[in-house]
Order: structure tokens, then C-alpha cells, then sequence
């Protein structure tokens, strides 16, 4: 059985999921137990990294699900980067992109999380 290792780093204090190129029923479970690393580190957002994915099967698609699922009820949120057009469109068919925020890159999706820095006050 093949596993991709699906590491998880950490960037800004936002662990993020590694997928590799290919994401199907061989390395679900992979991929499933990387979703529980990420979680276990208790921030309030994951964000999974497909940049690299350009195929994701029916078996992916359910433990992402399954990743959205557990944060809801914990009250975090998952996010995904991806650029291939095939992963997006799977995502599309599932409507797991109503489900989740997809973003471009990486970047975006943990720039998003940061909050807005406000202007300092003068005091009158």
C-alpha cells in the first residue's frame, strides 16, 4: 500500500497538510491520519497545501469531508490551496468548494487568517 507520508508543517502557527501529486484510495488513509496530526495541534483553521495534487479521487474527497466535518463541530475551519483545473472541478462536482474556501496558493489562504492590522490611534 502506498503512502505518501502527507507531512504536516507548521507556517505562522497554522499547520498545514502536504498532498502529493496524486491523492486516491492507495493514500487515503495517509492523507486521513495527516488531517488528524494537523487538528491535534488545536489552531483554528487547517489548510491543506494540493498545489502539487493534479488528481484527487472519491476517497480523498471523503476525508476532506471528513476533515471539514470534525473542525465544524470543534468550531476551526479547513482551507485548501489547489491549482489544477481536475482537483478544482472534483471539488466543483462535490460542492465541497461551497463547503470550504479555496485559494490559489498557500499564501492566500494563511494571509486570510491573519488579523487585519489596524491603523494606531493618536490620542486626541
Amino acid at each position: 500500500m502506498h503512502d505518501a507520508g502527507f507531512p504536516v508543517e507548521m507556517i505562522s502557527g497554522v499547520p498545514v497538510v502536504v498532498t502529493p501529486k496524486e491523492i486516491d484510495i492507495t493514500n487515503a488513509n495517509g492523507f486521513r491520519a495527516g488531517l488528524l496530526r494537523a487538528a491535534a495541534h488545536g489552531s483554528a483553521a487547517i489548510v491543506v497545501d494540493m498545489t502539487r495534487t493534479t488528481f484527487c479521487d472519491s476517497a480523498g474527497v471523503h476525508a476532506i469531508l471528513g476533515a471539514y466535518k470534525r473542525a465544524k463541530a470543534e468550531g476551526r475551519e479547513v482551507r485548501l490551496a489547489v491549482t489544477a483545473t481536475g482537483v478544482r472541478r472534483i471539488l466543483a462536482i462535490t460542492a465541497l468548494d461551497r463547503l470550504l474556501p479555496v485559494y490559489a496558493t498557500v499564501a492566500e489562504a494563511l494571509t486570510s487568517l491573519q488579523p487585519p492590522t489596524s491603523a494606531p490611534v493618536t490620542p486626541a
